[in-house]
């Protein structure tokens, strides 16, 4: 009977040469057998609930660039979980909005280069210094590159980016610029604090998070807990985190 897999995306081509098989249409890796040598290591965690405990999927809705600050920029919800708790992450965000763009409703094409990813929609709170994930919401490539228009920018898509807010949210040029900078006046703004990031709704609802990747142990800390005692993590950036080196916002 098969059995199916967490496999993420960069294991991808290790899982299919271990006998992994993919289907189509659930856009998922599967054991054709039980007890294959090798895969058991992406054996599939339990599902995740469709609404994650404390999300509101009304937070943040539409398209506008919502870049993410510098001095969050290497701790963020997908670089804080295991690739196959984030593989679990993605499917559940990708499912839910039944595989479409939730701000312009196009649907995943890999053929024509058309990508579903998760985006992160924050809740920052200055006086607390704490960035909570409030939602994760379905974009297309195109529009989670709308959001992240900083990092547009430097790869030289700025203008397509461009384009594509206009088209999708019906702004005119002027309209859409001044929200630009506005979106960047905010990013200034943001990326002047520390954050400390709160992941309760990951946690919550089961998935542990771990130290991001390269981070090392002078990046931040991780803590566990918060008070009434439901299980949360949050990363805080370490106080001398600099910024100064960082070129543009994402």
């Amino acid at each position: 009977m098969p059995a199916w897999l967490d496999v993420p995306f960069g294991d991808k081509d290790r899982a299919k040469a271990l006998g992994a098989r993919w289907d189509p249409a659930e856009r998922r890796w599967y054991a054709p057998r039980p007890s294959m040598t090798g895969l058991d290591r992406w054996a599939a965690r339990p599902a995740l609930p469709a609404l994650l405990p404390g999300e509101d999927r009304s937070f943040g809705a539409g398209l506008f660039a919502d870049m993410t600050p510098s001095t969050a920029w290497w701790t963020h919800a997908r670089s804080c979980i295991a690739p196959q708790d984030w593989e679990r992450v993605r499917r559940l965000v990708t499912t839910r909005a039944g595989r479409r763009c939730e701000a312009c409703g196009l649907a995943e094409d890999p053929q024509s280069g058309v990508r579903l990813e998760a985006h992160e929609r924050w809740l920052y709170d200055a006086a607390a210094r704490t960035q909570r994930l409030r939602r994760l919401v379905c974009f297309c490539s195109d529009c989670h590159t709308v959001t992240h228009f900083g990092l547009a920018q430097i790869r030289g898509v700025a203008d397509q980016a461009l384009q594509h807010l206009c088209e999708v949210t019906g702004m005119r040029a002027t309209e859409a610029n001044l929200h630009l900078q506005e979106a960047f006046a905010l990013w200034r703004q943001r990326s002047e604090i520390l954050w400390e990031l709160d992941l309760s709704i990951i946690t919550d609802a089961g998935v542990a998070v771990v130290r991001p990747a390269g981070s090392g142990s002078d990046r931040g800390r991780t803590v566990l807990g918060k008070p009434g005692g439901q299980a949360a993590a949050r990363i805080q950036p370490a106080p001398g985190d600099s910024t100064a080196s960082r070129p543009q916002p994402g």
